[in-house]
């Protein structure tokens, strides 16, 4: 009998625990809040033009013109042109497939990878945190651009590389806020309970543990999109981006620099993109904090 009410308390407060911030938190969806609105229109916009550029771009983006070379801004070319005459809007709208695609696809690597190292390295404790928590220490005191231009230079530039050194630079700290999240949440009633009844502790683990730990992870995956497009931009700027005939937002920027003073068009507009993007994901990220977070849903 106290062992059925112990599983029913254990299942009850995980349960409680694991949804009832979400659930509360999606109805306080700030109504009145236009920013955050605005900040969902922008970002589905970019996905929109990563997804079908072609649909949305006026002009293809190999299209070179020699009599249109170096265009300013006009009702012909809402960005302008560039060095070969290709229409700057059109190089933005194509060039932001590869970023967004190195930003999800390095969040997801990365929030994985490092979730996993940090939940496992808390639930198991002892001598095993102790060794990876050093690990990740050592790895945390290098900055997290260096560490990825590092290992971007070392495999070269190409997509592959550019993903897995966005998403190795970004390892450390999500294993750090997983084992945080981790260690707070195995010392709760639900899951002593769960101990107390016999569970094994590879089900403690995924039923009780992890459902109970995403939400930091999810909302610190969120605001590390845009971070990874910073590091990623940054990579492609220094000339360890993606080699393609269609260039990323950062690879654009790199290629406008040297014409500031006489086209200031062609490197200004990916800066913008980069920056719109950025501030956009950051305004989500904040407010899935407020929604995610327990205290706030009360």
């Amino acid at each position: 009998m106290k062992q059925s009410i112990a599983a029913e308390n254990a299942w009850t407060g995980r349960r409680r625990f694991a949804f009832f911030p979400l659930r509360l938190g999606l109805r306080r969806l700030p109504v009145s809040d236009g920013f955050f609105y605005a900040a969902l229109l922008i970002v589905a916009f970019i996905v929109v033009c990563a997804l079908i550029p072609s649909w949305i771009a006026p002009y293809a983006p190999t299209d070179m013109r020699t009599d249109e070379i170096l265009q300013p801004p006009g009702a012909k070319h809402w960005f302008g042109t560039d060095y070969f005459g290709r229409d700057v809007l059109s190089l933005v709208i194509h060039g932001s497939r590869d970023s967004l695609l190195i930003a999800l696809a390095s969040v997801l690597i990365g929030g994985l990878s490092g979730g996993l190292v940090g939940s496992l390295s808390a639930y198991i404790g002892g001598v095993v945190d102790k060794a990876v928590m050093r690990v990740v220490d050592v790895l945390m005191t290098i900055p997290s651009l260096l560490l990825a231009l590092a290992i971007a230079a070392a495999l070269g530039p190409s997509l592959f590389n550019i993903v897995l050194s966005v998403s190795i630079a970004a390892v450390p700290r999500y294993a750090r806020v997983m084992r945080g999240q981790v260690l707070a949440v195995k010392g709760r009633p639900f899951v002593t309970a769960a101990h107390s009844i016999g569970s094994s502790h590879a089900r403690i683990f995924v039923r009780h543990v992890l459902p109970n730990s995403l939400s930091p992870l999810l909302v610190m995956a969120t605001i590390g999109i845009a971070s990874s497009i910073l590091v990623a931009s940054s990579l492609s700027f220094l000339g360890l981006g993606v080699l393609r005939e269609i260039p990323d937002w950062g690879t654009l920027l790199s290629q406008g620099r040297g014409y500031i003073t006489v086209a200031w068009w062609i490197a200004t507009f990916p800066g913008l993109a980069i920056t719109t993007l950025v501030l956009t994901i950051n305004l989500i990220g904040d407010q899935l904090r407020d929604i995610l977070d327990p205290k706030r849903s009360r």
